[in-house]
Formats: C-alpha cells, structure tokens, sequence
C-alpha cells in the first residue's frame, strides 16, 4: 500500500485526465495536472475564431454516458443547463431526394428501437423486417461474437441490403466508430448498440451541448480542482518519465523534474509512445501503441443570417461529403451551421477552401432558399480518434502498466468502447480509483 501523501502528476488536461483529476480531488488526493497547451479538453475543446467560440469538433453525447454524467453532476454542472436531451429521432435527406427518418417512441427498451424500425420513413417493409431480424439476432447472442469481423461482413451475414446499410447501418457505425463498415469492428459497434438500446430507453437518448465544450467540463473541472487544493499547470510539456527499480518516480519538463510515485499518461496514443518508448518494460505497450492506427474527423462552420435555421437540432445527408449538419443556433449562435465530416475519404486530400466550397454548394442544393453564408472556417483533427478496425482491442493497453505507479488514460486504452468522450472518462475514472484503492 502507498501510504505517501505524494500528489499525484497527471499527464494531459483532455477528458480522461480531467475525470481521473476530478475523481482523486473529490477523494482529497492532492493533484497536479500537466498540459501541455494553453486550455484544457484536448480534442473536445473550445476554440477562438475572429472572435467567436467553437468547438474543435461537433460533439454529440448519449443518454448511455452514465459516467459523463456523473462527472459532470460532481464538478457542479447541470445536465439540463449543458445539455439538450432528445429521445433518439434521426432525419436523413439523401442526394437523390429521397429521405429516411427513424423515431423511437417512449416505451421500454428494446421496445422502442423495434418500434422506431418498424415505422421507420423512407425504407421498404423489407429492410425494415430485416433490421428488427438483425437487432433480435444481435440480442439473443448478447451482442457478442465468437471472432471479430468487419461490420460489413456481420450485416452481410445477417441479410442487410445495401439500401439498409447506406441508410441505416452506415451513419450509425460512422458516427459512434469513426469507422466506415468495410473495416470497422463489428464487436465495437455490437457494445455501442447494446449499450444504447438493451438496457435503458434513455440510453438511446441524443444530448446535444447548449453551449461550448469548454463549458461544459474544462472550466468547472479547473474550479474543482484548485478549489480542492489541486494545482492545474497549463503549457507544461512533459518530455520524459523518471523510472527507477520496475517503478515511475516522477516526469521531467524540459530540464526540470517534478516528483511523484503516481503518474497518469492521460495523452494520445502518439504522445503516450513517444514517453513510453525508452523503457524497456513498457516495450509491449509500445508496440501496441505503435500499430494503432486513427482517423480524422473535420468540421466545416458556415455563417449564414441569423434568420436561417433548421428545422430540427440536426439533420444527416446521405450521398454528400457533408455528413451531419447541426444548428449552432442551440449555442445562442443563430444563423451558425457545423457540418460534420467523420472518417477518412477523399475530402482528407483537398485543401480547406475546396472542402468549404464544397459543403457550401451541397447545403445551397438542399436549402436553395437560404442566402449564401457570409464566411466559412474548416477545423481538421486528423488524428481525432483511433481507428476502432477489426481485432483492434487486441492492441489497445490496459490502464495498469508493468511500471509501478504509472497508469494510461484516454479513449483508446482497453475500455471496450470507441474512441468517445464516455470511453475517456471511464478510463481516467478508473486510473483514479485503482490510485485511491493503493493509498
């Protein structure tokens, strides 16, 4: 047991280090956070352009983040000031002109999500049957497979049409992996559909942010934590780990050296390599981390009049490189659209004003009734997430590593979940914990 009154150096202000910093403070474990930009929430973060505030990227939470939750309900925050909460309602305009709408009404689950197939707009009775056959197959094998496959692969296997997939099957597995079907794991996208339609009606609930994501958590958790005697040191690179006898004593920052018998690597995966590499007994780590590969995700924001609008939250298109287009609106900032693009194609080789033009041409061919936008901005992560391909948990690590002391944090260790903010809070949670359990 370490009984040492030792903060603990948690390495990454993102999610998971703010989940895994919150949990330790609320338990009066002294903490000093690092991070190595100038804000806190990494690749969920707000940011400033000529003034205005946007996020990173168009985030989407679901009523199944208990975890998201509950962190945000400890650092203070109110679901219904952060949050709007819309029962699973999904729109789709496809290029062609036609278009699909799936509801779920409010019954038990999975009640609702049969339902919602049932009377699902703009499919045939064919497809539909086929989808409800392929949830109740799915349910009765607990959502589990034998050996990992290609989410194409088991919705082949299972009879879905290629209108299905397109329609259905597709923007689902692209929207939670990052993932196109052709290579994304099956058994990720079977824990997401368990997760949001097996348990709780709620689980399958939309939460779409009412206003930016440094709101949301980045600031309340920092008030958390300095006010609980934590200490949040922003633009802090940490350049090495100070490892002696099989356990980590602290990290060095440039030339100067913080000690500490607790380190949380709560960084991404290229970060998390390049810290672990020069040690041998994380090499099995190293090589995991190695061959993960990832994916982007771009957001496209369009400035129209503030008399423009949608007629929902969030509408999705089919057969465009525009994927989903949100109402900045909800934010307080009328006439603001983000669409966003997830997953790698051919958009990833124009340059920003082609990518713009081209999004702006798409929504100008579906609302011809809207002026043109007054300006346009394009954010690219091009390594927002990992890419969640088959037998991709293999190579993910374990948040407990062969150092003691020393533990990894972040949405692409061994949670079982994609690349999601619910997956890094679970594993910046569970870092915390197993410290706490140990002191």
């Amino acid at each position: 047991m370490t009984t040492t009154n030792a903060p603990v150096i948690i390495v990454g202000g993102g999610w998971a280090g703010l989940a895994a910093a919150v949990e330790l403070s609320r338990q009066r474990v002294p903490v000093i956070l690092l991070e190595s930009a100038k804000q806190l929430g990494g690749r969920a973060r707000c940011v400033l352009h000529d003034g205005q505030r946007l996020d990173n990227g168009q985030h989407l939470l679901l009523g199944a983040y208990s975890s998201t939750l509950e962190l945000l309900h400890i650092v203070g925050v109110r679901e219904e000031d952060a949050l709007l909460r819309r029962c699973l309602s999904l729109r789709y305009a496809h290029a062609d002109g036609r278009n699909v709408e799936l509801n779920t009404p409010r019954l038990p689950a999975p009640l609702h999500l049969a339902l919602g197939l049932m009377t699902a707009k703009g499919l045939p009775w064919r497809d539909r049957t086929r989808a409800l056959r392929f949830s109740r197959a799915m349910k009765r094998n607990g959502f589990e497979l034998e050996h990992d496959c290609s989410v194409a692969e088991l919705l082949d296997t299972h009879g879905q049409s290629p209108r299905l997939i397109e329609a259905v099957w597709e923007p689902l597995c692209l929207g939670a992996l990052n993932t196109h079907v052709h290579e994304a794991s099956a058994q990720i996208f079977l824990r997401v559909l368990s997760d949001s339609f097996q348990h709780a009606r709620s689980d399958s609930d939309l939460l779409i942010p009412r206003t930016d994501l440094g709101a949301i958590l980045p600031r309340p958790a920092f008030d958390f934590i300095e006010g609980r005697e934590g200490h949040v040191q922003l633009g802090r690179r940490v350049t090495g780990l100070r490892v002696q006898n099989d356990a980590v004593c602290g990290v060095d920052i440039g030339e100067q050296s913080l000690d500490g018998v607790q380190v949380v690597l709560a960084v991404p995966p290229a970060a998390a390599l390049r810290l672990t590499k020069p040690h041998e007994a994380l090499s099995e780590i190293g090589r995991g981390l190695a061959r993960l590969k990832h994916r982007p995700i771009c957001t496209v924001y369009l400035q129209y009049p503030e008399t423009v609008k949608l007629e929902r939250e969030m509408l999705g298109s089919l057969g465009t490189v525009s994927q989903w287009i949100f109402d900045r609106s909800i934010h307080g900032q009328r006439g603001l659209m983000a669409v966003v693009i997830s997953g790698d194609g051919e958009h990833m080789e124009w340059d920003n004003d082609v990518l713009c033009a081209t999004v702006r041409d798409e929504l100008a061919r579906r609302f011809p009734r809207w002026p043109a936008p007054v300006n346009t901005h394009c954010i690219r992560e091009k390594r927002a997430t990992f890419a969640a391909t088959v037998n991709v948990n293999e190579r993910r690590p374990k948040q407990r590593t062969p150092l003691k002391g020393l533990w990894l944090a972040g949405d692409y260790t061994d949670t079982g979940l994609p690349a999601t903010l619910e997956g890094a809070v679970r594993s910046g949670l569970e870092c915390a914990r197993e410290i706490i359990r140990q002191r």
